[in-house]
């Protein structure tokens, strides 16, 4: 049995790790500019990014982890709508990023 704390460092790392591997992915070409059910591709991209970074360094405040808890439902709608192969392989990454975030900040308030 895993304790809070462990368990709460194992999820930091593999947020950390995850965040490195979407460094590395370059961004969907076309994507740049592009609305996808009325959201901002890059914006979302980097929204989560945001939050993720945020998350890593410490507990989110009320608004930011609602916020947080906002992108993952967009992601819902957005994904399915998005035709590209890569790009969605990209934002399915992004949206795993958002969940982890969200979990974190889940065990943070237990």
């Amino acid at each position: 049995m895993h304790s809070h704390s462990a368990l709460l460092e194992e999820k930091l790392d593999a947020l950390s790790q995850m965040m490195a591997e979407h460094m590395a992915m370059p961004f969907p070409p076309g994507f740049r500019g592009l609305d996808v059910d009325g959201q901002d591709m890059v914006l979302l991209d980097a929204d989560v990014y945001g939050y993720a970074s945020g998350a890593l360094k410490g507990p989110l405040d009320q608004q930011r982890r609602a916020g947080l808890l906002r992108l993952t439902a967009v992601f819902e709608k957005v994904l399915p709508a998005i035709g590209d192969e890569y790009a969605t392989k990209y934002y399915t990454h992004v949206r795993n990023m958002a969940v982890l975030a969200a979990k974190i900040e889940t065990l943070r308030n237990k």
